[in-house]
């Protein structure tokens, strides 16, 4: 069994993540980080001066997505990527194996800018820089747009962005479900914290490969009412290791 979190990396989702992990009690889980993005999260909080150095090499466009969700988690009073910590937080301190399951993003970032056409990477970098005067009230705005029609959504993703949603929805999804079915055999129950925007196209995935699953979306978890209980995780802190 598999359970799907569609996370966000910008909201506060940390207290409704760490109950339901408490309900699933699962024995695995995966997160939508490779090993270098991992490395780089927990760079970015222990030593942010090294971050800034070690980020210099980066593409530009990828700088510029980076620096949107920090500024859109500033407005909801996070850090972004607060839920991936939480999820690494409670395998560590529940000595529970974690699995990295998404591609090399920087080198996916890479080649997708390779092949993307002159007009699309115009459209995104007028995107990206449009990005940094979005309100928190127009990301509402939009997010409730989204999760009404999540599938018109990401045609409409298609239709402006082939490139990105071919290499950065479609590639990625195949190769976590590919990574998650491996995982499944050796463990009863897998909780996977992935971007919401991915949970559509895996879940159809799986279906395809009929492993059984269940679905906690984005909307649900923002939604989620405290518990009254204090999680054994609130106040485990995770150290920076290169791995």
């Amino acid at each position: 069994m598999i359970v799907l979190i569609g996370t966000g990396h910008v909201f506060d989702l940390s207290n409704a993540l760490l109950d339901i992990l408490d309900e699933r009690q699962p024995d695995a889980i995966a997160i939508e980080l490779d090993k270098q993005r991992y490395n780089a999260l927990m760079m970015k909080r222990a030593n942010p001066e090294s971050y800034k150095t070690a980020e210099r090499d980066v593409p530009i466009l990828y700088k510029l997505l980076g620096r949107f969700q920090d500024n859109m988690a500033k407005e909801y009073g996070v850090n972004a990527g607060d839920e991936m910590v939480t999820a690494i937080n409670y395998a560590q301190s529940h000595q529970i194996p974690l699995e990295f399951i998404d591609m090399n993003a920087q080198k996916l970032f890479s080649r997708m800018l390779r092949t993307m056409p002159f007009s699309e990477k115009l459209k995104l970098l007028l995107s990206g820089v449009g990005g940094f005067f979005i309100s928190k009230k127009r990301v509402e705005k939009e997010l409730g747009k989204i999760q009404d029609d999540f599938d018109i959504y990401i045609e409409q993703i298609g239709e402006k962005f082939p490139t990105i949603k071919r290499v950065l929805i479609d590639e990625r999804n195949t190769y976590m479900v590919k990574k998650l079915t491996i995982l499944t055999e050796g463990h009863e129950k897998v909780v996977a914290c992935i971007g919401d925007g991915h949970v559509p196209g895996i879940s159809k995935l799986l279906t395809e490969e009929k492993i059984d699953y269940e679905m906690v979306r984005l909307k649900e978890l923002r939604e989620r009412k405290p518990s009254e209980k204090v999680s054994s995780t609130a106040h485990f802190t995770t150290k920076y290791k290169s791995m």
